[in-house]
C-alpha cells in the first residue's frame, strides 16, 4: 500500500516535469532534469517510463495529423508539376528579352561610362576649388602678415598671427605649406619682440634726453596758471580795496599781465606734443598679446628706476648758478610727468603705488641734495630764486597728484638760511653806509631838499620846521639810508614768504623776527664795530649817539610799516615787538663808553706833553701851556656834547675831570720822579687852579653846586697841605670826619714829602732854613715819622 501511495505521488510530479521540459527553453532543461535525480529512488526509472508513454502519445497524434493532411499534399504536387512547363517557356522568353536588351544597352553603357568619367573630373575640380578656396584666405592672411611686418605694424601682425593660428591653420593643417608657416610664426614673434624692445629702448633714451624740456614745459604751464590766478586775485583785491602783501609804492606794473598770460598759454606745448608715446603703447600691446606683459612691466620699471637715479644725481657745482638748480628740477619734473602720463593712459604698466614709491624715494634724495647744495649759497638773490624754483617745482608736481608737503617744510629750513644770507648782505650794506657817512648833521638849503629827507625818514620836529633855511637835521646821512635799507630788508624777507601758503599772521611773525635779528644782531654788530674803530673820533661818536636816538624813535614807524604790509594789528596777542629800543640803547652805551675812553686817551695825550721843571725854585706865574690847550680842547668838545642827552654829557665831563685829576696825581707820585721842589709844587698848584676854574665854569650844564670841582678835591687838599705847611692840623685831625685834609692819604703825603726832603738835601733848599730854625727841620723829621707810623698802622689794620 505504501509503495502504491508513493507511486501515485510521483505520477503528478513527473507530469509536471514533462510539462516544464516541453515548455522550457532547451538551455534551461538542466535544473529540471536534476530534480529527477534528486527525488526518491527509482524515480528515474519511473520518469523514463512516463517519458516513453508521453512519446507514444505524441507519435499517435502526429500520425493522426499526417493522415488528415495527406490528400492536400498530393494535390499540391500535382499543380506544381503543371507549373513547371510554363516556367520553362517563361525562362526562354526572359533569356531572349535579356539578349535583346544587352545588345541595345551597349551604346548606352559607353555613354554612361563617359558621363561617369566627366562626373569624376567635375567632382575632382570641385574638390580642388573648395580646397583652394580654403587655402587662399590662409595665403592672403599670411601675405597680409608679411605686409604688416614690412610696415612695422607689429601689433596688427600679432593679431593676424592669432587669427591664422586659431581660425585658418586648423582648416589646412594637412598641407605642407601650412606646416612651414606654422614653424615660421614663432620666429616672427621673436623678431617682433626684439624690434619692439629696441623701439622701447630708443624711447627711454629719448625721454631721458628730453626730460628737461618736458619738465620746463610743465613748470612753465604751472607758473603761468599760478601767475594768472595771482594776477586775477590782485585785480579783485584792487577792485574791492583790499590790502595786498606789498606796499602801495611797490605794486608792480601788471595791468596787462592776464592778457599776456593768455597769449603765452596758447604757445605752450603739452607733453604729448613733445614726446611720441606710441613705442610704449605698441610694446605694451605686443607683450600683452604675447602673454609677457609682466616681463615688460618689470623691464620698464627697472629701466625707469635707473633713469630716476641718474636724474636725481646733482652736479657738484649746481649751487653756483640758478640754471644748475633749474636744470635739476626740470629733469625731475619731466621724469614724473612722463610717469604720470603713462599711469593714466595705460593699465597696469605703471600703478599709483609704484609712482608713490618712486616719488618718496626721489623726494628724500631731492631734499638731501637741496639741503646740501643750498648750504653753500651765500647770495640771497640766488637763495630767493632757488625758493621760487622749489615753489614752482612743488606746485607743478602737486598738480599731477604728488604730495609735496616735505618740500614746503624744506623751504622753512631754506628760509632760515635765506635770512642769514640777507643778514650778511645787509651787514655789508650797513658797513658801506657807515663808511660813506660824514657824521655831521644833514644840511638843507630849501624846502625841496627838506621834503626829500622827510620822505626818506619819518622825522618830526616842530622847532626845526619853524627855522628858516638853510637849516640842519640833527642826524647824519646814515640815518635815512639805514631806515630805507631796513625797509628794503623787510621787502626782501617778504619775497621769500610769497607762495608758501602761509597765513598773514605767520608772515607777520616771520617779518618781525627777521627784522629783530637785523636790528639786534647785524645792525648792532655793525654799530659796535664802527664805534670801536680807531679812526672814529669824539665828534663822530657824539653823532652816532644822536643817530641811534633817532633810529630808536623810528622803530614804531617800522612796526606800522610791517602792519600795513600784513594787515596784522600790533594789538594782536601773539604779535612780536621790534627790539630796536634795546639794540640802539646798547649801541649808545657802547658809544658813550667809547667817548669816555677816547676822551681820557686825549687827556693822556695832552698830559704826556707836560714838561715840568721839578727842581725850579720859583713858579712861572702862569699855568702850563699843555694844560691850557687841554682845557680849551675840553671846552670845545663839551660844546659839541650839547646835542647829547644831559646825563651823557655830564658823565663825560665828570669822567674827564676825574681822569685829569688822577693823571695829575699820578704825575706827582710817579716812582721815576725822585725830587720835587717847592717852586714846582707852586707851579703845579697854578695848573690845578686852572682845572678848578674850568670845573667851576660849568662846561656842561646840569651840575649842582661845586659837584664837578670835587673831582680835584684830592689834589686841592694835598697841595694846600704842602703850600700852607699845616702838618699839625693834618696830624691832629687825621681820621676825623670834619678834617680839613680828609682826602689826603698819609701814604700820598709821605711819598711827596720824601721827594721834597730829598730835594732839600741835594740842592740845599733848606740850608738857610736849618741854620735859622733847626726846630722846623726836626718837625719835618717828626712828620715823616708820624706819617710812616700812620701808613704802617693802616697796613696792619688792613
Amino acid at each position: 500500500m505504501a509503495e502504491c501511495a508513493d507511486g501515485l505521488g510521483t505520477v503528478p510530479e513527473h507530469e509536471r516535469i514533462l510539462q516544464e521540459i516541453e515548455s522550457t527553453d532547451t538551455a534551461c532543461v538542466g535544473p529540471t532534469l536534476r530534480s529527477v535525480y534528486d527525488d526518491q529512488p527509482n524515480a528515474h526509472k519511473k520518469f523514463m517510463e512516463k517519458l516513453d508513454a508521453c512519446i507514444r502519445n505524441h507519435d499517435k497524434e502526429i500520425e493522426k495529423m499526417c493522415n488528415f493532411h495527406h490528400q492536400g499534399f498530393v494535390d499540391a504536387i500535382t499543380e506544381l508539376l503543371k507549373v513547371r512547363t510554363d516556367a520553362e517557356k517563361l525562362k526562354v522568353q526572359v533569356t531572349d528579352t535579356n539578349r535583346r536588351f544587352q545588345d541595345a544597352g551597349k551604346e548606352v553603357i559607353v555613354q554612361t561610362e563617359d558621363i561617369i568619367r566627366c562626373r569624376i573630373q567635375q567632382r575632382n575640380i570641385t574638390t580642388v576649388v573648395e580646397k583652394l578656396q580654403l587655402c587662399l584666405p590662409v595665403l592672403e592672411m599670411y601675405s597680409k602678415l608679411k605686409e604688416q611686418m614690412s610696415a612695422k605694424r607689429y601689433y596688427s601682425a600679432l593679431k593676424t598671427m592669432e587669427q591664422l593660428e586659431n581660425v585658418y591653420f586648423p582648416r589646412v593643417s594637412q598641407y605642407r605649406f601650412c606646416q612651414l608657416m606654422i614653424e615660421n610664426l614663432p620666429k616672427l614673434r621673436e623678431s617682433i619682440k626684439e624690434i619692439s624692445m629696441s623701439d622701447l629702448k630708443d624711447f627711454l633714451e629719448s625721454i631721458r634726453k628730453h626730460s628737461d624740456k618736458i619738465g620746463e614745459t610743465a613748470m612753465k604751464q604751472a607758473q603761468q596758471q599760478k601767475t594768472f590766478s595771482v594776477a586775477l586775485q590782485r585785480q579783485n583785491n584792487v577792485r574791492f580795496g583790499k590790502n595786498m602783501y606789498i606796499n602801495s609804492d611797490r605794486i608792480p606794473e601788471e595791468r596787462n599781465e592776464i592778457e599776456e598770460e593768455d597769449e603765452n598759454e596758447e604757445e605752450v606745448l603739452t607733453v604729448q606734443d613733445l614726446v611720441d608715446f606710441s613705442p610704449v603703447y605698441r610694446c605694451l600691446h605686443i607683450y600683452s598679446v604675447l602673454g609677457n606683459e609682466e616681463t615688460f612691466e618689470n623691464y620698464y620699471r627697472k629701466q625707469r628706476k635707473k633713469q630716476a637715479r641718474l636724474v636725481l644725481q646733482s652736479q657738484s657745482n649746481m649751487h653756483e648758478t640758478v640754471d644748475g638748480y633749474r636744470r635739476y628740477f626740470t629733469q625731475i619734473v619731466g621724469f614724473f610727468v612722463v610717469e604720470d602720463h603713462i599711469l593714466h593712459v595705460t593699465q597696469g604698466l605703471v600703478t599709483r603705488a609704484y609712482t608713490d614709491e618712486l616719488w618718496n624715494m626721489a623726494l628724500s634724495k631731492i631734499i638731501a641734495v637741496l639741503r646740501a647744495h643750498s648750504s653753500y649759497c651765500t647770495d640771497p638773490d640766488l637763495v630767493l630764486e632757488l625758493k621760487n624754483l622749489i615753489v614752482i617745482f612743488a606746485d607743478t608736481l602737486q598738480g599731477y597728484g604728488f604730495p609735496v608737503n616735505r618740500l614746503f617744510d624744506l623751504l622753512f629750513e631754506i628760509r632760515d638760511q635765506y635770512s642769514e644770507t640777507l643778514l650778511k648782505k645787509w651787514a655789508g650794506v650797513f658797513r658801506d653806509i657807515f663808511e660813506e657817512d660824514n657824521y655831521s648833521p644833514i644840511p638843507v638849503v630849501n624846502e625841496e631838499e627838506y621834503k626829500i629827507v622827510i620822505s626818506k625818514f619819518p622825522f618830526q620836529d616842530p622847532d626845526l620846521e619853524k627855522q628858516s633855511f638853510p637849516k640842519k637835521f640833527p642826524m647824519s646821512q646814515s640815518v635815512p639810508h639805514i631806515y630805507i635799507q631796513v625797509k628794503e630788508f623787510i621787502y626782501a624777507s617778504l619775497k621769500f614768504s610769497e607762495s608758501l601758503h602761509r597765513s598773514s599772521t605767520e608772515i607777520d611773525d616771520m617779518l618781525r623776527k627777521s627784522t629783530n635779528l637785523l636790528l639786534t644782531r647785524t645792525l648792532n654788530s655793525c654799530l659796535l664795530n664802527l664805534i670801536r674803530k680807531p679812526h672814529i673820533g669824539l665828534t663822530e661818536l657824539v653823532q652816532i649817539i644822536i643817530n641811534t636816538t633817532h633810529l630808536e624813535q623810528a622803530c614804531k614807524y617800522l612796526e606800522d610799516f610791517i602792519t600795513n604790509i600784513t594787515n596784522i594789528s600790533q594789538e594782536t596777542v601773539h604779535t612780536t615787538r621790534l627790539y630796536g629800543l634795546s639794540t640802539f640803547k646798547d649801541a649808545r652805551h657802547a658809544a658813550e663808553g667809547e667817548i669816555y675812553t677816547k676822551l681820557n686817551q686825549k687827556i693822556d695825550e695832552f698830559v704826556q706833553l707836560a714838561d715840568y721843571d721839578w727842581t725850579m725854585s720859583e713858579p712861572d706865574g702862569r699855568a702850563s701851556g699843555y694844560l691850557m690847550d687841554l682845557i680849551n680842547f675840553l671846552r670845545s668838545i663839551f660844546q659839541v656834547f650839547t646835542h647829547l642827552p644831559g646825563k651823557v654829557a655830564q658823565t663825560a665831563c665828570m669822567s674827564a675831570c676825574q681822569h685829569l685829576s688822577t693823571s695829575l696825581m699820578q704825575m706827582l707820585l710817579d716812582s721815576e720822579l725822585k725830587q720835587i721842589s717847592m717852586g714846582a709844587v707852586q707851579q703845579f698848584n697854578l695848573d690845578v687852579i686852572q682845572c678848578e676854574l674850568f670845573a667851576s665854569s660849568e662846561p656842561v650844564p646840569g651840575f649842582q653846586g661845586d659837584t664837578l670841582q670835587l673831582a680835584f678835591i684830592d689834589l686841592r687838599q694835598l697841595l694846600d697841605l704842602f703850600m700852607v705847611w699845616d702838618w699839625s692840623t693834618y696830624l691832629a685831625d687825621y681820621g676825623q670826619p670834619a678834617s680839613k685834609y680828609l682826602r689826603v692819604n698819609p701814604s700820598t703825603a709821605l711819598i711827596l714829602l720824601e721827594k721834597m726832603k730829598d730835594t732839600s738835601k741835594k740842592n740845599n733848599i733848606f740850608a738857610q732854613f736849618r741854620k735859622n730854625d733847626r726846630d722846623k727841620q726836626k718837625l719835618i723829621e717828626t712828620v715823616v715819622k708820624q706819617l710812616r707810623s700812620l701808613v704802617n698802622g693802616m697796613s696792619q689794620h688792613t
